[in-house]
């Protein structure tokens, strides 16, 4: 029903305000008598062999929803009864920000895309954590950055704001470096600050770790690094110690579209970038000297595209594009296919 009804009727309108406008709705069906238990049962597939152990934590499934869809953990509860094992929020930052002007989210229909340059926009950490303080039992991941105005020297600085703030109220954090829609927020992707902001946000997790256990920290990188930036990455993982990485945010890199919306600045997201994902996943486990967990993200469209993410290395897969344009059946019908080769 979504592909033939909703979807189409969805995607007549402006994309922004259409997610907001499914966020409401949402909400006010899930306060309806007996609608979350239909939703439940239309959409969750739940097994003890989908069950994962990854950093330490236990996830019901292995397929999560990636940083963006829900930035302000707003609907978390709502998104988790379509059958996700994993919600992860944000990016969130230290202040509220509007985040770049609009119009700034393009559909590209024809080859299931989509261009973003949203800019970080978010009611800021504080808002979130009151929300995160009613949360009962859905896996949280925070996904962490910094402020637009603030100065890349002072970067540090907005990232441990953000994980104080969230550090009793999700299970894992994502450092958020490599979204292209944030002025020069891509150069902390290199070597040296990367290495000082990770060490920095580590050191913290530790001392707190002596009275709760730590966090794992993962770090989300772009599509676009070079395979000399990605070995660099991986000494930065080993070094630090940071529990994993997350594969891969957006690209700049608009090869083979065709949708006239192409040329829209930003971050593309969709089945486009399939293929390099996969590549990605694929050069981060073979060169790695020693394992660290990888979720991977970036053009899961199709049931086979989640089997090979999988197969590739990724110990853990998130969806975002993909939900959009193929809606939850996706969800399930990727869980069942896992559980039809785990009975094979």
């Amino acid at each position: 029903m979504y592909k033939q009804i909703i979807r189409p009727l969805l995607f007549n309108f402006d994309p922004e305000s259409v997610h907001h406008f499914t966020f409401k709705t949402l909400k006010i069906l899930n306060h309806l008598p007996f609608v979350s238990s239909i939703i439940k049962h239309s959409f969750k597939v739940e097994d003890p062999r989908l069950e994962k152990e990854v950093f330490g934590l236990r996830f019901k499934n292995p397929i999560g929803l990636a940083a963006g869809f829900d930035k302000d953990g707003k609907l978390y509860e709502e998104l988790n009864d379509l059958g996700f094992g994993f919600i992860e929020i944000g990016t969130l930052t230290p202040l509220p920000q509007p985040g770049n002007p609009k119009k700034r989210l393009f559909r590209l229909k024809k080859d299931k895309a989509i261009i973003n340059r949203m800019g970080f926009n978010n009611e800021g950490v504080e808002k979130a954590v009151e929300r995160l303080k009613h949360n009962k039992n859905v896996l949280i991941g925070g996904n962490i950055g910094k402020n637009k105005a603030t100065p890349n020297e002072n970067a540090v600085d907005d990232y441990i704001k953000c994980f104080d703030a969230l550090f009793p109220w999700v299970d894992y954090f994502v450092v958020n470096v490599s979204s292209p829609n944030t002025p020069n927020l891509r150069e902390l992707q290199d070597k040296k600050p990367l290495m000082q902001l990770l060490e920095t946000l580590q050191d913290r997790n530790l001392k707190m770790a002596k009275e709760v256990k730590a966090k794992p920290i993962l770090l989300k990188i772009a599509p676009d690094l070079t395979d000399s930036q990605l070995l660099d990455i991986i000494d930065i993982v080993e070094t630090t110690g940071i529990s994993g990485i997350i594969a891969t945010n957006t690209t700049i890199s608009r090869e083979g579209l065709t949708d006239s919306n192409k040329s829209e600045t930003g971050g593309m997201s969709g089945a486009p970038l399939t293929k390099r994902a996969n590549e990605v996943v694929k050069f981060l486990v073979a060169k790695r000297k020693s394992y660290f967990p990888i979720i991977g993200v970036g053009g899961i469209h199709t049931v086979e595209d989640a089997i090979e993410r999988l197969e590739s290395g990724a110990d853990l897969i998130q969806l975002y594009t993909g939900f959009i344009y193929e809606g939850p059946a996706l969800i399930k019908n990727i869980n069942k296919e896992l559980l039809k080769r785990k009975a094979g």
